[in-house]
């Protein structure tokens, strides 16, 4: 039902191109929604740090009421979060969140732009998050942003006067949009910013407020509201048969893979924006007062405003394309203008209304959706013009063309014409994949070598058509993206885009290759050709002091898409030791080091990531006790694969799999994270495991949010977790218990385990828990107090209940060898004297 509302709530969005997803075909209700928004000129940028920081209710009234051109400006991609529907994480999560966050643009009517900051996971104050990005680089994104769309207005999500009271990325973003919003009017700050898009000053920035950032709704009522303007964003559009906030909550949802898919809502809410630079609107019901957003804002603009609030006022919802006589008129003055910013976009805008006045459909699909430099495949156009205006489609020209192929064709009221084009990728074409993960970048920043990119969502579309057309003998262009169209028999029509790639990839089956021992271990190289008849060898880089055999492997694959697997051996050190191994693909004299990575979830267009193929191999000085492990899967993670790494049997296990039968052929249960926040039927459950325990198993709980816990009582004993954390992955570690065992057995534990961690210490600690558990660490961040619940041990019955906050599932993809030794001493303790237990299969 949801996908269903979503494709009526199509809202015109022309600056994002609508790349590679099902071509969107407005109703004439939607396509007068779009006039009115040509008819309005002003801006509006909401800033905030994350994807899923956006009010979505704001944007949608914004671009929806007010008709204002909105746009979000996330300073991140929402890199260093968690994923809720697969296994992507870092920079592949960013990817995800990026494409979640443009289709809930495509909901609610915004626009999406970023900066180049990468989001490296919680931090505590702007401080420490400003140590870390580089400011001045972010601060010109924001500047820049800024400059490109000319907001006339700036809402900051956060509030930049409270440094240190929530996450510091989101003050930071505040912080930053506030210093910029005079400096951006400055032409000494970043000269060769001013030279291309000129300056720009906001009239108004405000600071989306509510009584959450009062501390309670009593404190909000009593507070001076003076500098607050309010707005009822529940409004109901019968244009679209939704109000304003179920728009908004059919937005949100589209953050999937952060788990908010909810209930839409309906009725009246107020939402508040507190002034904060500017003055202060008179008639506070009217954000824009003293802007002029009718078409008299521009020089030349009276007679095409004339023009077009006539096609508003008269509109025909019956045949939509009488309009497009007028629309013609309107849009030769619109290019007349000297205003080249309104001149640009609302040539963007009016280009597609007439487009949709027609009901000119225009394709150019693919034969195959992916193609490698140097092949010939075929692209299918289809034209077909579904009004009776007077049309011909004069050429149409590929963007790898110099010149276009003329047609002369007439596009007769609803007369289908299909044409075939050959398309031979150029040999110097650089594969599709997100423009900021081309270049290495540093913790806190990607690195964008081409300026012009900076600030969009996504890379452009490498290859794509421009139909040259007359409308009533005026020349009309569109340009179209090239897609790949297919059909399946159980979903129907679908769209990908089409994507250029490597005409070979290869990786390694395994990120992380542990080595418990100094025995060698056969790993597995995956080929994937780019191309029919690929040949060539594969080859391993590798560390001086590791070894590889056979020293390369032929290849030979005869058809595109196919793939061929590789067995090498790798011999390690005698001694702990870590390195990374690459495959290196020879075909011909060019050498591929990059693999493949596809990304498909059906809220989503099909993503390509093309990156540096790389394994860490570790050489792991680890004793371990035990065997059989079952786990039960939380919010995502790969514990489970990095547990088998180290020679544990490890058979995932279905929540209403778990009985005492069951339980009692492992050794201990590993409880993924947030798996009490996600998983209803553990409340039924968690005697059981606990009973487990409690006849001598060891029950290993990972870190769990104190919000929505779906069990009263997560442990034995009391334990109340909080929101502590320790962001600095680098904070000193304190051994409280020294001579606990699980710092000792089987493997002695020291502070030099705790080097090379990444991202984080953990989250999520428990700050009160009873006598029975033993507090085994101590760690906290620059200028705050000891915490003491990162890793908590407790004997019950003949077993151990052990509750951690320590992120373990980032630490075991980084290959963090005192993280798996110290995993490996939680799963063993009390394991000295073990009983034989049958063995699985998994």
């Amino acid at each position: 039902m949801l996908k269903k509302l979503a494709s009526l709530l199509f809202i015109f969005v022309l600056a994002l191109p609508l790349q590679a997803q099902q071509p969107k075909k407005l109703n004439a209700s939607q396509i007068h929604d779009a006039v009115k928004k040509l008819n309005f000129l002003g801006t509006v940028l909401y800033v905030a740090a994350h994807p899923d920081d956006e009010n979505t209710r704001l944007i949608s009234y914004m671009s929806n009421q007010v008709k204002a051109r909105t746009a979000y400006l996330s300073l991140t991609r929402g890199d260093g979060g968690q994923n809720l529907i697969g296994p992507e994480i870092r920079e592949l999560l960013g990817v995800i969140r990026t494409q979640e966050l443009l289709a809930a643009r495509s909901v609610d009517g915004g626009e999406q732009r970023f900066t180049r900051a990468n989001d490296f996971g919680y931090s505590k104050h702007p401080e420490e998050t400003l140590n870390i990005w580089d400011k001045d680089q972010v601060l010109s994104d924001v500047i820049l942003a800024i400059r490109q769309f000319k907001p006339d207005i700036i809402i900051n999500r956060f509030d930049h006067r409270t440094p240190g009271t929530t996450h510091g990325h989101h003050t930071t973003s505040a912080m930053l949009s506030v210093e910029a919003f005079d400096l951006a009017n400055n032409p000494n700050i970043y000269p060769e910013q001013d030279k291309t898009y000129g300056t720009w000053q906001p009239k108004r920035q405000f600071f989306n407020t509510s009584w959450w950032f009062y501390g309670s709704e009593e404190n909000f009522e009593k507070a001076d509201k003076s500098k607050l303007l309010n707005f009822d964003i529940g409004v109901y559009y019968p244009s679209k048969g939704l109000s304003n906030n179920e728009i908004a909550a059919l937005s949100r949802s589209k953050h999937l893979c952060q788990g908010f898919g909810a209930l839409t809502q309906r009725g009246s809410q107020t939402e508040y924006i507190e002034l904060i630079n500017g003055d202060l609107p008179k008639d506070k019901t009217n954000l824009f007062e003293g802007i002029d957003t009718s078409w008299n804002r521009v020089k030349g603009g009276k007679t095409i405003g004339d023009i077009l609030k006539n096609v508003e006022a008269n509109f025909n919802f019956e045949n939509p394309s009488t309009h497009v006589k007028d629309l013609l008129l309107a849009r030769q003055l619109i290019q007349q203008l000297d205003n080249e910013y309104w001149k640009n976009y609302k040539t963007q805008e009016i280009d597609a209304i007439i487009e949709a006045c027609l009901g000119l459909y225009l394709e150019a699909s693919a034969s195959t959706p992916t193609a490698s430099p140097g092949e010939t495949i075929t692209i299918n156009l289809e034209a077909v013009n579904r009004s009776p205006i007077n049309m011909e489609l004069v050429s149409y020209q590929l963007s790898t063309d110099k010149i276009a192929t003329l047609k002369a064709l007439p596009l007769k009221n609803n007369d289908k014409q299909n044409l075939e084009q050959s398309l031979t990728i150029p040999k110097d074409m650089q594969p599709s994949s997100p423009y900021w993960l081309n270049k290495k970048g540093t913790l806190g920043m990607y690195k964008v070598e081409d300026k012009n990119l900076i600030g969009k969502p996504e890379t452009p579309r490498l290859i794509s058509v421009t139909f040259n057309l007359t409308i009533n003998n005026q020349p009309f262009s569109v340009t179209k993206p090239i897609v790949y169209r297919y059909s399946k028999p159980d979903k129907g029509e679908l769209y990908r885009p089409f994507e250029i790639i490597p005409e070979a990839s290869a990786k390694i089956s395994e990120k992380v290759i542990i080595f418990d021992t100094d025995q060698q271990k056969d790993i597995s190289v995956i080929v994937k050709a780019g191309r029919d008849n690929l040949n060539g060898f594969v080859q391993i880089a590798h560390p001086n002091n590791w070894s590889v055999f056979p020293e390369k492997q032929n290849i030979d694959i005869k058809y595109k898409g196919e793939t061929q697997t590789l067995t090498f051996t790798v011999i390690p050190p005698k001694n702990q030791n870590e390195g990374l191994i690459t495959p290196m693909v020879h075909v011909g004299e060019d050498v591929y080091t990059r693999e493949l990575v596809e990304i498909d979830y059906e809220h989503i267009p099909y993503q390509t990531v093309v990156l540096p193929s790389e394994s860490k191999v570790v050489r792991l000085d680890i004793k371990k006790r035990g065997e059989n492990i079952a786990y039960i899967e939380g919010a995502g993670d790969v514990v489970p694969e990095s547990l088998r790494q180290i020679g544990y049997n490890v058979m995932v296990l279905n929540p209403e799999d778990i009985t005492i039968e069951r339980l009692s052929a492992f050794d201990a249960v590993v409880v993924g994270i947030r798996a009490y926040n996600i998983l209803d039927e553990l409340k039924f459950k968690q005697q059981i495991l606990l009973d487990f325990v409690e006849n001598g198993g060891n029950m290993i709980v990972q870190y769990n949010t104190n919000r929505g816990l779906k069990v009263d009582n997560l442990s034995p004993f009391e334990l109340k977790v909080s929101r502590d954390r320790v962001t600095d992955e680098n904070a000193e570690v304190t051994l409280l218990a020294k001579n606990h065992p699980v710092l000792n057995y089987p493997n002695q534990i020291t502070k030099a385990d705790f080097e090379g961690w990444t991202q984080e210490r953990g989250l999520y600690f428990p700050n009160q828990w009873s006598n029975e558990f033993t507090p085994i660490l101590s760690m906290h961040d620059k200028g705050e107090t000891a915490k003491q619940g990162s890793l908590l041990v407790a004997k019950h019955g003949k077993g151990h209940y052990i509750y951690t906050g320590l992120s373990f599932f980032r630490e075991f993809p980084a290959g963090v060898s005192g993280a798996y030794r110290l995993f490996a001493n939680m799963l063993s303790i009390g394991k000295d004297n073990l009983n034989n237990k049958e063995q699985f299969k998994d």
